[in-house]
């Protein structure tokens, strides 16, 4: 195997709402069809197993909840998987096959509480797994908080590989956890699908020095019907909830492929890894551009729950 090029893609496609077989048996499909094009690595967006539950608002409001919106949660609840469950364990089952690795963003279940997750696999199965640290507006309603104790990037053949979810690109000192673990390979699965979500990729790669690969969902209003989770969404079936804007970025901040917007699709391209120490010549954001004696950063990697209520003394 050549460990300085690879083939990778994003896929840039739609969870079946509370239906996670259904989504499922699509990733499946997805895998396939990059197997036959030659992918050794596939990302998924945001969520795709367990769903984004796009305009939902659970009928939560300051100060109360209602019988409607605890049902609507348990639905969505559901829905969702367990890293060690047999969804993800389908998965793993297929990445051995075809000798593949996945980002695969999935909503995991934890007893009563929901985390945004990305799961890493590769042929010899669960090689990690990273929970979104802060759920952004209204997405703190449903969704737990992680901790520093998931922000290890995994071993490849081609380098160190991360993943950062959506708005947690927007904070500086967890790109700098990545930056600092030197990876190589920056995923970034996202429900951002604005033109500025460009312009930030391009940003990351060219200050990690680092390929970026972005994927986000294609959503229309037909693939998310009212019947099924209250939201504050268009009624037309056609309506675009998620137009994608998915994409590949080399470590100079190039497009190697999309953005692509309005459809399904599944984006290829080619990755030199020698490409990653060329852009470090003149800019290498934790060796000669790091200024240590300046800068500094302490990332906490100990579990949340390693926190007991008894240990604290803060009054």
């Amino acid at each position: 195997m050549d460990h300085t090029r690879l083939t990778a893609a994003v896929a840039q496609t739609a969870s079946v709402l509370l239906d996670t077989p259904a989504t499922l048996d699509r990733a499946l499909s997805l895998i396939e069809e990059a197997a036959a094009r030659g992918v050794q690595l596939l990302v998924f967006p945001e969520a795709y197993l367990g769903g984004y539950p796009k305009g939902a608002d659970f009928h939560i409001y300051i100060g109360a909840r209602t019988p409607e919106g605890r049902a609507e949660f348990k639905r969505y609840h559901d829905a969702a998987i367990t890293v060690d469950g047999p969804e993800i364990a389908q998965l793993a089952k297929a990445c051995a096959r075809h000798a593949m690795h996945c980002v695969v963003g999935i909503i995991e279940r934890e007893g009563g509480t929901l985390y945004c997750t990305v799961v890493y696999l590769g042929p010899q199965g669960v090689l990690g797994k990273h929970r979104k640290l802060m759920p952004t507006a209204l997405e703190r309603l449903v969704w737990g908080f992680g901790d520093g104790s998931t922000l290890k990037a995994v071993d490849t053949p081609w380098g160190k590989l991360g993943a950062v979810i959506c708005w947690e690109n927007y904070m500086p000192m967890l790109r700098m956890a990545m930056y600092q673990q030197r990876v190589a390979i920056y995923c970034a699965p996202t429900a951002d699908d604005r033109e500025s979500w460009v312009s930030t990729m391009r940003h990351v790669a060219m200050e990690g020095r680092c390929f970026v690969l972005s994927a986000c969902q294609h959503l229309r209003r037909s693939q998310f019907p009212a019947d099924r989770m209250n939201n504050r969404l268009p009624e037309a079936p056609d309506t675009v909830l998620m137009r994608g804007g998915s994409l590949i970025a080399d470590p100079l901040g190039r497009l190697l492929a999309g953005p692509v917007y309005e459809q399904d699709d599944l984006l290829v391209a080619e990755l030199d890894l020698s490409l990653v120490p060329q852009a470090q010549m003149d800019f290498d954001p934790v060796g000669h551009y790091a200024r240590p004696d300046v800068f500094s950063l302490r990332v906490n990697t100990a579990p949340q729950d390693a926190v007991r209520l008894g240990d604290r003394n803060d009054g």
